[in-house]
């Protein structure tokens, strides 16, 4: 990819971006779309103001009532109104999915005129209205997000079924940027590490994730249980509450960013069940991209990004149906040198491609060529 004339920025001006995120640091999209390249970016010479729509409170309060409330939603949208009176102060505005959700799409753009936005999609998000239950949300807002896309200068989608979507709602520049770790988080694994992991033997097969995603586990709970019947394990769920899978020791531990990479690393085998729908299908792997870094094998539904991620027999497999589950995950709790040799191969593939010391460079070159050609 060239960039024209966007280097001559790079030791001119600094250029100012406006980083609208749906989240604070406890959202992962926001987290790891936005929040994880900032100090990158600001070595490189950017000047960055985030402004989250969702405080770390408000996203807590959700998880635990499982409703924001409606006066604290109106104080966020507020907010987020008053930053966008301001946008024009900057030279580009860099908004995570986008900066008003459920708002008329002319509102939205009126605020955003005379300046360069850049949209950033890791979740098939357009679908919450195509898709939708009620005939009035889908013909009203059925195309906010493609209207959106195309006044964008920029789309960037996690993964090409993302991309896609962009390409076919009329935007005029799409590029895919997968979600990555940052290797300083992920030290490389020791060698002696082995699949146990802890003080009973067990191995351990981790799931991480949030409270609103941890019912995927369900889709491969015959799978896990018979697994279970032939190969003990304790299967570790990392942010997700504790849920009820016949004949499946589970344990519950709550995530933090400062001990999760040491909660994947002690176990052995790293998993990523999908529904295939719509919806699933703009999914970007990022768990997935976790357990490679610390070394583990994984095994994931082959719906999303997934199947970019996982090449089957090299750094794990791809599990279409219960047997596929089954099968994969005996071969990796019955052989350490597989599950070896896979994870130093996951974690090679990490390195090369799905880290921040990969994408960091591209995603400031993508934003210097954006204000490059407003200019």
């Amino acid at each position: 990819m060239v960039y024209f004339d966007a280097r001559q920025l790079r030791h001119s001006n600094s250029i100012r971006i406006l980083a609208l995120t749906k989240y604070a640091r406890l959202g992962a999209s926001s987290r790891m779309r936005t929040w994880q390249y900032l100090p990158f970016l600001e070595k490189e010479g950017f000047e960055i103001t985030v402004q989250p729509l969702l405080s770390d409170e408000l996203l807590r309060l959700r998880y635990q009532r499982g409703f924001y409330g409606i006066a604290a939603l109106s104080r966020a949208y507020a907010d987020r109104c008053k930053n966008l009176l301001q946008c024009r102060k900057f030279d580009i505005v860099w908004i995570e999915k986008e900066a008003l959700p459920w708002w008329p799409l002319w509102t939205e753009r009126a605020l955003l005129r005379g300046v360069p936005y850049v949209l950033d999609y890791d979740d098939a998000i357009f679908h919450n209205y195509d898709r939708h239950a009620s005939s009035w949300v889908r013909r009203i807002y059925r195309r906010r997000l493609d209207g959106l896309m195309a006044g964008s200068a920029l789309v960037i989608g996690g993964n090409r079924y993302l991309a896609k979507r962009a390409m076919d709602a009329g935007a005029t520049w799409v590029e895919v940027v997968p979600t990555v770790i940052d290797l300083a988080r992920y030290p490389v694994p020791a060698k002696t590490q082995t699949v146990d992991g802890a003080p009973d033997t067990l191995p351990r097969i981790v799931w991480i994730g949030s409270p609103s995603t941890v019912h995927y586990l369900h889709l491969i709970g015959e799978a896990l249980q018979a697994v279970a019947e032939q190969n003990p394990f304790v299967l570790r769920i990392i942010g997700g509450s504790k849920i009820g899978l016949p004949g499946v020791p589970v344990e519950a531990m709550t995530w933090s960013e400062a001990t999760e990479t040491e909660n994947i690393r002690g176990c052995a085998v790293g998993i990523m069940p999908l529904l295939d729908s719509p919806w699933e299908r703009g999914k970007c792997g990022y768990k997935l991209i976790q357990y490679m870094a610390c070394g583990l094998p994984v095994v994931a539904s082959g719906v999303g990004g997934n199947p970019e991620i996982v090449k089957s027999g090299e750094n794990g497999f791809i599990a279409n149906n219960t047997d596929d589950w089954v099968n994969a995950l005996q071969r990796l709790l019955g052989d350490r040198l597989l599950c070896a040799r896979m994870g130093a191969s996951g974690r090679r593939r990490v390195e090369e491609t799905y880290c921040l010391q990969q994408t960091g460079p591209v995603v400031a070159g993508l934003l210097r060529t954006v204000v490059a050609r407003h200019h």
